[in-house]
């Protein structure tokens, strides 16, 4: 017993460092002054990059607002369009199926700069470019492939059996939906919804592409300071960037610890 508490603990400590080793670099670089190969470790330490970051730019937090606007828009659309998707693909068998699934999981495969490109003309013929409009559809290409997935794996588990015998006792379309069908596919919906926030948020092409650099978000603050600028600054937005990565995956762990928990003092 003892021996295997030991084994638990250094095993949670090595996943532990694995997780924070990645952000060393990130704040080593991000209070460094003077920095340069081949020194292990700044000369100077200072809070000019946080300074600039969190009181000198007045764009960073249009920047934080602008990012998560985009990205719970396009999970709540994501959602809305990968539910009826899904169910039909796992439920129903018609010509051309296999045609349709690899249309709305090419952007997984294909580069989907590639199809922005010609997107981009229409968006400025409709006027999208150059607004937070345009890049929210924009990153609907790049994320709905994950939900509608994610939605046809949780479709896949549930038993049809249970929403014939609901309809057998009398209970329409939507009443099975919310009681029978929601309940089975929200642990899907919340997987997927996670997977969407953070992909959103870490694009920079298509924002800046059909955002014209006008939409600000982290990721368009970040990148001219890590490819080139100051790196310092650069980290500084990294960590911000990774801040919003740690939230989202807390709050998808606690949604459903919540929810399985509940739903086990239901079953009880």
């Amino acid at each position: 017993m003892k021996n295997n508490k030991v084994i638990y603990y250094i095993t949670i400590s090595i996943l532990l460092l694995v997780f924070l080793l990645p952000f060393i670099p990130l704040v080593i670089n991000s209070f460094a002054y003077d920095f340069r190969w081949p020194r292990v470790f700044p000369n100077n330490a200072t809070w000019r990059a946080f300074k600039y970051v969190f009181y000198e730019n007045s764009n960073t937090y249009k920047a934080i607002l602008n990012t998560l606007i985009i990205a719970t828009s396009v999970v709540v659309i994501d959602v809305f369009l990968a539910m009826p998707a899904a169910f039909s693909l796992v439920r129903y068998e018609f010509k051309g199926k296999i045609i349709i699934k690899g249309l709305l999981f090419a952007p997984i495969i294909i580069p989907p700069f590639t199809a922005i490109m010609g997107m981009y003309v229409v968006f400025v013929k409709l006027g999208l470019a150059e607004s937070i409009y345009g890049v929210i559809l924009a990153h609907i290409l790049p994320t709905l492939p994950y939900m509608i997935k994610a939605l046809m794996v949780s479709y896949g588990t549930l038993d049809t059996a249970l929403e014939h015998q609901a309809a057998v006792l009398g209970a329409g379309p939507i009443s099975r939906f919310i009681y029978i069908s929601l309940p089975h596919i929200l642990p899907g919906v919340i997987a997927g919804a996670s997977l969407t926030f953070l992909i959103s948020i870490s694009q920079y092409f298509l924002t800046f592409l059909v955002g014209g650099g006008k939409v600000v978000t982290i990721s368009i603050l970040m990148f001219p300071f890590i490819s080139g600028g100051d790196n310092a600054i650069g980290s500084v937005y990294g960590l911000l960037f990774s801040f919003f990565a740690i939230i989202n995956l807390i709050l998808i762990d606690f949604l459903l610890r919540k929810y399985y928990k509940k739903r086990y003092i239901k079953i009880i």
